[in-house]
């Protein structure tokens, strides 16, 4: 299998082929079919990255990146075929730059958001995270798939806040995005003023975009850069509870149009109940002080006159709340926003909050806008009764993304894996509701599993221009061959 040889490039003892590592990267929580690797590798430098990709071509061996630790959800670190090796990115741990000054960081792929966040925060600075993460998430892999960000206000582009990567393409090719690619080595950058903030780039191309949502079959990534926003002097969250959505869906899109928040998202009384429970027990006493829906927002201010800033932003939002006959609260239910603003910006403690109820979940989630929220809200909720789920059984997370432009609305079905039942109706419940889902103005921008096919069958262009450029740029496909559309 060619063992001896990976020794060679990374170093004996970082090739494991004993069964239960082999049996761990086989499998993860998704509905994706068992294939177990032929071996894991972990990398710890760009050279190692270089070698591998280099004898992966003249062996016609398969790669598959991961820059997590597990647990795993969505099948793509899953190998499609068989004789595959896992490049193990999670120990390549490096914060390689802290720019306070123009507001990025640069990291190694393994980087996890815990690590990174103490890094920016000791800096005076703090990220734009998605919701609660897990503990085990690097920032890169994050950022690569598009998650979406809790602070849509400082979020211009789709892929905001991500900067620049450093990637080795399939064919061997090392290559820097963005601010990244101009001349000179990194340092030299540095020295004359630069910094990898910018993710256009090189010249009028956004070669980042060939990254992003690519499930690591375009190349493999070994450093990113993202961009950072100031620590606020003063915070002021606040909660509004309502059984129309609707209502909270138009006020959510004014306090973010008039920039009256930075945190700000919807959740439904399962999903928060979810994210602040410690345990099943829990979760139904906190569900059942709840409203069906509640909007979280967080006020603000920062060094200079934060209390009169404060003031004026409580106010304006005030204003915005009356028109729609809302009302903010510093409490609902069992719920502070205090302590839902700490879970938000942190990352999740273990067990992972999305498991404490059931132990599995299933995301399922498209990007749309305002207008067709209520219409995927009701095919989810018909479809799920078709398939034996409850509203019970269902969260559902609505994040505005993008200066609120568009919107990104999952929903996370809890079921339990003990159970072949729960599994089975799960598993038919996704691939069933995908369509109606985009027949309602659902966007699947990241795609999965199963869901890929039926998706890509629908823009066949899309799928002729992507195998013209992973042609390219992985000619004798080793990228984790077998998703998406390859």
């Amino acid at each position: 299998m060619g063992e001896v040889e990976l020794g060679k490039i990374v170093g004996a003892g970082n090739v494991l082929t004993d069964d239960a590592t082999l049996e761990q990267y086989a499998k993860d929580m998704s509905f994706t079919q068992p294939v177990r690797p032929a071996a894991v590798v972990k990398v710890s430098s760009l050279e190692d990255i270089q070698n591998l990709v280099k004898w992966a071509n003249e062996t016609e061996t398969s790669l598959v990146p991961v820059s997590s630790k597990g647990p795993h959800f969505r099948g793509d670190t899953v190998p499609s075929t068989g004789g595959a090796v896992i490049v193990d990115l999670s120990g390549m741990k490096k914060v390689i730059h802290v720019g306070r000054k123009n507001r990025m960081v640069m990291f190694e792929a393994g980087v996890t958001y815990s690590e990174l966040k103490a890094a920016v925060e000791a800096e005076g600075m703090r990220l734009n995270m998605p919701l609660a993460p897990r503990a085990s998430k690097s920032v890169l892999g994050s950022i690569l798939e598009r998650e979406p960000v809790t602070m849509p206000v400082y979020q211009w582009d789709i892929a905001d806040p991500t900067g620049c990567f450093e990637v080795v393409f399939g064919n061997g090719e090392l290559f820097r995005t963005g601010a990244a690619a101009g001349s000179g080595t990194i340092e030299e950058q540095w020295a004359a003023g630069g910094s990898q903030k910018e993710a256009a780039g090189p010249s009028s191309g956004s070669i980042y975009r060939l990254l992003q949502g690519a499930q690591g079959t375009m190349g493999i990534c070994s450093w990113g850069t993202v961009r950072t926003e100031i620590l606020p002097n003063m915070e002021s969250p606040w909660l509004i509870g309502s059984d129309n959505p609707e209502k909270l869906f138009s006020a959510a899109s004014w306090l973010v149009r008039m920039r009256l928040a930075n945190e700000l998202f919807i959740l439904s009384n399962v999903e928060l109940a979810m994210l602040m429970c410690k345990d099943a027990e829990d979760f139904a006493t906190i569900k059942a002080s709840l409203p069906p829906f509640v909007l979280f927002y967080n006020q603000a201010a920062y060094k200079y006159f934060p209390e009169e800033k404060m003031a004026i932003l409580e106010k304006d939002a005030e204003e915005v709340l009356k028109k729609y006959g809302l009302k903010a609260y510093k409490k609902i239910g069992d719920v502070l926003a205090d302590n839902l603003l700490k879970v938000s910006k942190d990352v999740s403690p273990e067990p992972f909050w999305k498991l404490r109820k059931t132990g599995a979940c299933q995301d399922i989630f498209v990007v749309t806008v305002y207008d067709s929220i209520p219409g995927i809200l009701d095919v989810m909720t018909q479809y799920a009764e078709k398939f034996g789920f409850s509203r019970n059984d269902i969260g559902c997370y609505i994040q505005p993304m993008v200066q609120g432009v568009n919107v990104h609305v999952e929903f996370n079905l809890f079921y339990d894996p003990t159970n072949a039942d729960e599994v089975a109706r799960a598993k038919e419940l996704t691939n069933a509701v995908t369509v109606p889902l985009m027949n309602a103005g659902g966007f699947f921008s990241r795609v999965y599993g199963d869901e890929a096919s039926i998706v890509y069958e629908r823009s066949m262009s899309t799928v002729g221009a992507l195998k013209k450029v992973k042609d390219v740029l992985d000619p004798n496909g080793i990228m984790n061959p077998g998703k998406l559309c390859f």
